[in-house]
């Protein structure tokens, strides 16, 4: 073939996959989507959760507050707790006295550490039950969360740490013996503060490796909700086997205690809950006011765990 010859083929061979690149569709999920590629997507990765009633939001506490905390959540929402007990729950040398919460809105892992915390632990801020660890690590990372602690054992199970785009570090976990716990009466919100920058990225991957589906996407929604009256926030609500997902997509311009909490507990009265954590010495940080679902405040527990508390319009 002659040198003309060739690169008439090249010319025509590059307009033929013009035009058919041209011809794919874009769609409204390409255009709110900056990550998006034409690259094939993975293969849908199996679901691997179990059920919200097995996710527990960790709290970290002082061994001088954990009494006081324990004892003021359970008196504000019910349940109980296990007994207390010391373990080493991370990979590298550490101790924590540790204790598991059980109420009718959410669960809870409590540590109290004796040793100085080995690094990445305590920035993750949920750990959720799965059915078989080694899957799970691998669909979040088909997913695109990163792995930050590979799969360790626990002294019941194994467990890793992964983080998603714009910054959600949570603890995924698998028993030996696989407990078995009532259905909750109310399903917490794991509530997330994301960048614009990252938002789409972000849920986009989560609702990919939760099998789950976005119930509302407010792009208007009240910024007084998280502080910022007079202004509009992106709101986000998700679901899934893994429970319920609020995300404020936000600037990150967080009046106190806004995004220090990490759980939105609903309840069936907001006033009766509230009078119950006061009586227990839970601090109100803001009193309750309207949001686009009902009712909400921000409470402080003893030790420093901030929560938010809600309760839906009937």
């Amino acid at each position: 073939m002659s040198f003309i010859s060739f690169n008439r083929s090249l010319r025509a061979l590059v307009a033929a996959s013009i035009a058919v690149g041209l011809s794919l569709p874009f769609t409204a999920a390409m255009a709110d989507d900056a990550t998006y590629s034409y690259y094939p997507q993975p293969v849908e990765a199996p679901d691997v959760s179990v059920g919200a009633q097995y996710d527990t939001t960790h709290v970290y506490v002082s061994g001088n507050d954990i009494d006081a905390f324990v004892n003021s959540f359970l008196a504000t929402f019910g349940g109980k707790a296990s007994p207390r007990a010391v373990f080493t729950v991370t990979p590298t040398p550490s101790k924590t006295a540790s204790q598991y919460v059980q109420t009718p809105v959410g669960m809870l892992s409590v540590f109290a550490f004796e040793t100085p915390v080995p690094y990445p632990f305590g920035n993750e801020r949920t750990g959720y039950l799965v059915t078989d660890i080694d899957k799970a690590v691998r669909a979040a990372r088909a997913a695109g969360a990163d792995v930050l602690v590979d799969t360790f054992d626990d002294p019941i199970g194994k467990d890793a740490i992964i983080q998603w785009p714009g910054g959600l570090t949570m603890q995924l976990y698998w028993h030996t013996k696989a407990p078995s716990y009532a259905p909750l009466e109310f399903v917490p919100d794991n509530r997330v503060y994301v960048s614009k920058y990252e938002a789409q990225n972000f849920i986009k991957r989560f609702v990919r490796f939760s099998h789950g589906k976005i119930v509302s996407n407010n792009r208007q929604a009240d910024g007084a909700e998280i502080g910022k009256p007079g202004e509009t926030i992106r709101r986000v609500r998700l679901q899934s086997g893994f429970g319920n997902m609020l995300v404020f997509v936000t600037d990150g311009k967080l009046p106190y205690p806004y995004g220090r909490e990490t759980t939105g507990y609903e309840v069936a009265d907001l006033d009766a809950t509230l009078a119950k954590a006061q009586a227990a010495g839970v601090k109100v940080l803001v009193a309750p006011a309207q949001n686009a679902e009902g009712r909400t405040a921000m409470v402080e527990f003893p030790g420093g765990y901030v929560a938010e508390i809600h309760q839906r319009a009937k």
